[in-house]
């Protein structure tokens, strides 16, 4: 399973941790947890914790469980995460493999060596869509950064290339 939702990468990679045990170890409601991480951390509304919750899933530092959302027990790492983000996260792998084989590539251009990896539905879903797809690159950018896996360019800062 590839999950989507990939909120802003935070300055650190300790906010990772933050966010994580900001999850309750006791599963509970996606509404109960959501509320729990706008309250403990600087989220602006629980669109953007549920963004979280489910990002989380996707590094496999919470689950989904009959009962609600916990966190796991796996201790956020940057490793572990790069390796999490890179197979279960949509399009981060495409991304990375975009600037192994063009080079450094600021956000427009990863954008359009991945253009063709968005799903049909999400072109007619939103008039918007490539609008969309350019932020979600960008914060794809941004992690690979904070997961070690890419950097920003020293003469251009604009540009991102593998590490």
């Amino acid at each position: 399973m590839r999950f989507k939702p990939v909120p802003p990468a935070p300055e650190a990679f300790e906010y990772v941790t933050r966010v994580q045990r900001a999850v309750p170890l006791v599963p509970g409601t996606e509404d109960d947890c959501c509320a729990r991480l706008v309250g403990r951390l600087d989220l602006s509304d629980r669109d953007a914790a549920r963004t979280w919750l489910t990002f989380l899933r996707a590094l496999e530092l919470a689950e989904e469980t009959p009962s609600g959302y916990r966190r796991t027990d796996a201790e956020p790492t940057v490793e572990g995460c790069r390796e999490a983000f890179l197979t279960r996260v949509f399009a981060a792998d495409a991304v990375r493999d975009a600037l192994a084989s063009e080079g450094p590539l600021a956000v427009d251009a990863a954008f359009e060596a991945v253009r063709e990896r968005v799903p049909r539905w999400e072109r007619h879903r939103d008039a918007e869509w490539t609008a969309v797809w350019r932020e979600r690159v960008g914060r794809l950018l941004d992690w690979l950064v904070l997961l070690e896996a890419a950097e920003r360019g020293d003469d251009d800062p604009s540009r991102y290339r593998l590490t």
